[in-house]
């Protein structure tokens, strides 16, 4: 059995978010990342910010009428796949740490998107056509940025400036650098 901070591999869970507005690119670039780790025999899971209501359950299916008539929490598990959805009596946001804390203690590499104001080590994936501004200036979590455009950059930085159409390289600058996103829970209990 694996300790709760140990991976597949036997070394520590490495924790990376990706910071950046609606339409930096997020999404495509985690999408991509997860088969270019997977490539290098990690293990990867992902934790995603919805700012909105959503729902992956549907009317009718037995895991919906168990949470309609009430239960806090159902579990659907089969021989390839389980999910747990869980109801809260109120509302209210868990923070990412909490939801590092609900995954398999198993996994190499945790991606994160969206909790940009978190207190993770984040890449900034930026692109000079959304008009956002970029927020590694004033970001001490931020360790890279992930772009299109290095040269529209708007401030100058010491910061690795990786490729964001090119997943593989950005596979392979993490693991190159694995140690500095071990993530350790007890820093945030």
């Amino acid at each position: 059995m694996l300790s709760k901070n140990e991976s597949s591999t036997g070394m520590a869970m490495k924790v990376v978010g990706f910071a950046g507005y609606s339409g930096s690119g997020k999404t495509t670039l985690v999408e991509r990342l997860i088969p270019a780790l997977k490539l290098h025999g990690q293990r990867v899971s992902v934790v995603k910010h919805a700012h909105h209501r959503f729902d992956i359950d549907h009317p009718g299916k037995d895991t919906f009428r168990h949470r309609e008539a009430g239960a806090f929490e159902v579990v659907a598990a089969s021989s390839r796949r389980l999910a747990l959805i869980r109801e809260f009596e109120r509302e209210g946001e868990l923070t990412v740490h909490q939801l590092i804390a609900e995954l398999w203690p198993g996994v190499d590499w945790v991606l994160v998107e969206g909790y940009k104001d978190s207190d993770l080590l984040k890449i900034e994936v930026w692109r000079a056509a959304s008009g956002k501004p970029a927020r590694y200036p004033h970001d001490d979590f931020i360790v890279a940025v992930a772009t299109d455009d290095p040269a529209a950059l708007p401030e100058p930085t010491g910061l690795p400036v990786l490729d964001l159409n090119d997943a593989d390289a950005l596979a392979r600058w993490l693991i190159a650098h694995g140690e500095r996103f071990e993530y350790d829970a007890a820093l945030y209990i």
